[in-house]
């Protein structure tokens, strides 16, 4: 699977020449054998250096390397996967904090998309 299309690099990109920014992710990468998320912001301008919440256990906001990712073999043929359905919704403080409290990035986004939803059905 490719891990950047050009247009989510592009996005990646332009927060990355605004790295104040309280931006939303952009692409999540996971391993769909087990522990390993990644929630992307920002794209650094030598193209492989992302900033984002990464969850290998424990979340936490920092950088990590899209070619590492890129190069991570699993079982099965299988490598990291991009998430062709993921919507960011929230600022990654948002991301970093219900993460923080739920103890992962998957528990988090249960419960942000449960409170999005029923938000929606109040409307």
């Amino acid at each position: 699977m490719i891990l950047l299309t050009s247009d989510l690099r592009e996005r990646l990109l332009v927060n990355g020449r605004q790295p104040d920014a309280d931006h939303v992710p952009v692409v999540k990468f996971f391993n769909p054998l087990g522990e390993g998320v990644w929630l992307a912001t920002e794209l650094d301008a030598d193209g492989d250096t992302l900033f984002g919440l990464a969850d290998l256990g424990e979340p936490e906001l920092g950088s990590f390397s899209l070619a590492d990712m890129a190069e991570v073999r699993l079982p099965f043929g299988l490598g990291i996967e991009r998430d062709i359905l993921f919507e960011g919704l929230f600022p990654i403080s948002v991301w970093a904090e219900a993460a923080r409290r739920t103890g992962s990035i998957r528990a988090a986004e249960r419960l942000l998309y449960a409170a999005y939803r029923a938000k929606r059905e109040e409307v």
